[in-house]
């Protein structure tokens, strides 16, 4: 009996490769558009992202070229919940978050999941560049994308070790070019649809103006940019305008550069560093552990602080439940609260956690 997988199909290229793929490997593919932001689909722009309506359009297009069944389900409580709202309060909080992790985990993974076993699924997949592998020691793993350029492992380490064992996803195992020649080979419409860029509830990118339009009565007003040593620089325009390692657009008329080094709510300040910020350690709590099992005994590993982040060697150590404190070989810059520290063993994910 064929396995049953349900392919998230955003519209693009990667999700429409990936269930042509698993079609032509025999298995039972269902494809399935998340209906996650937009309260009227037929208003929306077409921003061509995984939310806006075009998304849905070309999604369709590609599942009647493929002969599967389609549906669009709707996740808008889910998203709303696990995204939005945390995404806004994170900001409000002084840190940055990071709303793909959280909607990988949560939405994409959890509640998909979920549903499609429902209807009798025994995977879903995603046109993201990873790999799911089941290491010796018997968990499951993210493992790095052959191609390095594309490799998405980073936004992906808070996944389950339920989740892992239902997820396949074919597209690690290709160069973003070799995708883009498979849907060209088999005239898929999406062959070259351009990637989408930035947060998908935030097209333009102005996170503070999303923020104040979406809760403006919780906007923390202006408050002191202040130094390192407490001396007031000047006025800042709110918090949720800034963060770690940030040098531009500060308004402040310092005579050379300078940073954000620390952003403290309870006080509204921003502080300033007459230099870049780098630091050789950090804690990290809600601690996901994926590759291995624990971290009782000091290991070292190569840790990234951010996506796009290279990486850097580190010896990390479980402090209490669930927390971990990282110390780094070489200063990392710009470690940000809220954003999420990641640890791998070589191409495998270890786990991860977010950054305090």
């Amino acid at each position: 009996m064929k396995k049953k997988v349900v392919v998230g199909m955003s519209g693009g290229v990667d999700s429409s490769v990936a269930a042509f793929l698993l079609k032509e490997k025999g298995y039972d593919v269902i494809g399935v558009t998340m209906q996650i932001w937009q309260e009227d689909p037929a208003s929306v722009e077409e921003n061509g992202g995984c939310c806006g309506i075009s998304a849905v359009e070309d999604a369709r297009r590609v599942a009647q070229m493929l002969d599967i069944p389609y549906y669009v389900m709707n996740f808008r409580r889910e998203f709303q919940k696990n995204v939005v709202d945390y995404f806004i309060s994170e900001y409000l909080a002084g840190r940055t978050p990071n709303p793909c992790i959280a909607c990988n985990r949560y939405v994409k993974w959890e509640s998909l999941l979920a549903r499609s076993m429902e209807i009798g699924a025994d995977y879903i997949a995603t046109g993201h560049y990873a790999r799911v592998e089941k290491l010796k020691n018997g968990r499951y793993a993210v493992r790095n994308s052959v191609t390095a350029q594309k490799d998405q492992t980073y936004a992906l380490y808070n996944l389950t070790q339920f989740q892992l064992s239902h997820t396949l996803m074919p597209a690690g195992e290709y160069t973003k070019e070799e995708i883009r020649e498979i849907a060209r080979q088999n005239c898929l419409p999406v062959a070259s649809k351009p990637d989408s860029q930035d947060i998908c509830f935030v097209p333009d990118g102005d996170y503070a103006g999303f923020i104040k339009q979406t809760v403006p009565d919780q906007i923390p007003g202006p408050g002191n940019f202040v130094s390192e040593q407490g001396e007031i620089l000047g006025i800042h325009k709110g918090m949720i305008h800034y963060t770690v390692g940030q040098r531009k657009g500060l308004g402040l008329s310092m005579g050379h550069p300078v940073f954000v080094s620390e952003i403290r709510p309870k006080e509204n300040e921003v502080v300033i560093s007459d230099h870049d910020v780098f630091c050789t350690e950090l804690d990290c709590s809600n601690v996901n552990f994926m590759g291995m099992e624990d971290l009782k005994v000091p290991r070292r590993m190569w840790a990234k602080v951010r996506y796009a982040h290279k990486g850097e060697w580190c010896t990390a150590c479980q402090t209490k439940e669930g927390e971990i404190h990282v110390e780094f070989e070489k200063p990392v810059r710009a470690i940000t609260p809220g954003q999420a520290v990641v640890f791998y063993d070589g191409e495998y994910v270890m786990g991860g956690g977010t950054i305090l």
